[in-house]
């Protein structure tokens, strides 16, 4: 059998074990590529790898100049490979990761929050914003709400299989509530009019069947930072950081209301 055949078989295998623990895409993705790389450094199958192999391989990633986070990240696919799919636990043991440094999030003061608000471009980005300041969501959860998950009654969202497959209910501002429906009012639907409301996305995105993507929500956020004066290196997630540390003060909810009286509309 030729190496490539075998490495193509090896890795129908470990797809094939990654499905059926029902990892995420993602994870998937990044777990292949990180055996990719190990069996470019081999020059050869990884199931013919050593402990010496492992060992070095370690260390070339350090000498790499890797961050922490990448250099950990790559060994959880290698080691998964090991571990689960060869059953090589003499070399799954011999993989170490390092302890990541612990760092407080960047998080925007009161009135840079304020400028942000109202410098958001429209009422789509605008409720985006607010889901992430008031109900501390992030981005993936935002972008991909459904009109079902909103629970005006209970004044609650649903979170459905977000971070570690979990749902959860977050509380929903009235504030939010309020700017939600005005959004709901002049969301496009010309891409999902024969799907059940419940089901349509919050925020549909330019392709058919598709919600807005979390890189497109970043761009908004950006291009609304640069807009409002914010230079710091804040994200998207520091909206969420931001509503971890205290409560939005008044003013930013009046910022909000503001938004929702603006008559122009742009997707």
């Amino acid at each position: 059998m030729s190496t490539d055949t075998t490495v193509s078989s090896l890795r129908q295998r470990m797809i094939e074990d990654m499905a059926g623990r029902k990892l995420g895409p993602h994870s998937q993705r990044s777990h292949i590529r990180s055996c990719e790389r190990f069996a470019a450094f081999l020059k050869r199958c990884p199931d013919t790898a050593t402990a010496d192999d492992i060992r070095r391989f370690q260390l070339h990633l350090v000498e790499a100049g890797l961050s922490i986070i990448s250099r950990n990240r790559i060994m959880t696919g290698v080691r998964f490979l090991f571990r689960v799919t060869l059953r090589r636990h003499d070399l799954a043991a011999e993989i170490y990761h390092l302890k990541e440094p612990q760092k407080l999030p960047l998080t925007m003061s009161p009135a840079e929050a304020e400028r942000l608000l109202a410098m958001a471009g429209n009422l789509k980005v605008n409720a985006m914003l607010a889901l992430g300041y008031g109900c501390g969501l992030r981005a993936g959860e935002i972008v991909q709400l459904k009109a079902g998950d909103i629970d005006s009654a209970q004044m609650i969202i649903r979170v459905v299989q977000s971070k570690g497959r979990k749902d959860r209910h977050v509380m929903l501002p009235q504030e939010v509530l309020s700017l939600l429906r005005e959004w709901w009012k002049v969301r496009p639907t010309r891409y999902d009019a024969d799907v059940p409301v419940r089901e349509r996305w919050l925020f549909p995105g330019p392709r058919l069947g598709k919600h807005f993507t979390t890189r497109q929500l970043s761009r908004l956020f950006h291009k609304t930072a640069r807009a409002a004066g914010i230079n710091k290196p804040v994200s998207v997630h520091s909206l969420r950081h931001y509503s971890e540390s205290l409560i939005m003060p008044s003013r930013l909810w009046m910022a909000v209301a503001t938004c929702t009286l603006r008559p122009s509309y742009s997707a």
